[in-house]
């Protein structure tokens, strides 16, 4: 079994700035371990090429206290940026190491991954986003068209009827850039949209009176197969026929791996933590935006990363 000092799950902006602070403290031996094959697998996955990248997101004003460099980019600018930092630190990632639970025994903590490697460390970090359990609708929806249903915009070619359902700043770039190529109609419960950033409205207003369909204030109640399409009924008694649908309505905490660590949880999933980010758990830390109920920033879970390192510092 592999000892270190502090074990870090998951590399996420959170996760990465958890690692770099740690090594800018002196703490060398330290591991962090990602499910996938890259970096930043939200912001890969689920941010459409070019999407901007905002230090103070929300207009949440972010004074960064660590090492970090991070200012208003780009999908692109910050995998890059987050990448540099890595090499520059030396920092050990382990690819394709899923972390299944987080263990207490003897005053350390036995981390196992579902490849069953183990890894014992004084510290860890649970650094694990929201977006890699994206939430789903409510209403069922059919088998039959599975390979249709979507949580990014990937998958969607032009010549399709899409409709993209969501309300924040993922949903309205989403429906923006697909009317560009195709037929598109943004669905969102809702009348007004309040969550998302100036340069978003002004794209979705042009956007709207360029040929975006729109399906506002109202809700989806129900969607089944017609001929392999999609036949959606919404709560206003209209339907539509729809090739592909694309949901934008943001991710759920993962419960159940916190309740196995250990981690007590309030009741919309969020960890209690204190002022340190210390969970309940002793020595276990918790970064980035499992900590809110409606998502934090980055600029927030780098100062979040720098605040823990200090404390694991001075506790090592």
């Amino acid at each position: 079994m592999k000892q270190y000092d502090v074990v870090i799950i998951g590399a996420g902006p959170g996760g990465i700035a958890s690692a770099i602070e740690c090594k800018k403290m002196g703490i060398q031996n330290i591991v962090l371990l990602e499910k996938t094959d890259k970096i930043c697998a939200t912001i890969r996955e689920y941010y459409k090429d070019g999407k901007r990248v905002d230090k103070d997101y929300k207009g949440q004003i972010v004074d960064l206290k660590g090492h970090i460099p991070f200012n208003d980019g780009n999908k692109e600018s910050t995998l890059e940026l987050l990448e540099k930092l890595l090499v520059e630190n030396h920092i050990e990632v382990l690819y394709n190491h899923e972390a299944e639970q987080v263990l207490t025994q003897n005053n350390h903590f036995i981390t196992r991954t579902t490849n069953n490697v183990t890894f014992e460390s004084k510290f860890a970090i649970v650094a694990i986003g929201k977006m890699g359990k994206p939430n789903k609708p409510s209403y069922p929806l059919p088998i039959s068209l599975r390979k249709k249903v979507n949580f990014n915009v990937n998958e969607c070619v032009a010549g399709e009827n899409t409709l993209v359902v969501g309300g924040g700043n993922s949903a309205v770039e989403y429906a923006t850039y697909l009317a560009s190529i195709t037929q598109t109609t943004l669905n969102y419960r809702r009348k007004e949209f309040t969550r998302i950033n100036d340069e978003n409205a002004k794209a979705l207003e042009k956007s709207l009176q360029n040929g975006l369909q729109s399906k506002f204030g109202i809700d989806i109640a129900s969607v089944v197969d017609e001929n392999s399409k999609f036949k959606v009924t919404f709560t206003d008694n209209t339907t539509a026929i729809f090739d592909r649908i694309v949901y934008a309505i943001g991710g759920v905490a993962p419960v159940d791996f916190l309740t196995k660590c250990g981690i007590n949880v309030d009741s919309h999933g969020v960890p209690q933590c204190d002022e340190n980010k210390e969970s309940n758990v002793k020595n276990l830390f918790v970064v980035g935006d499992i900590l809110f109920k409606n998502g934090g920033s980055i600029a927030i879970s780098m100062n979040d990363s720098y605040l823990i390192a200090q404390n694991i510092q001075k506790l090592l």
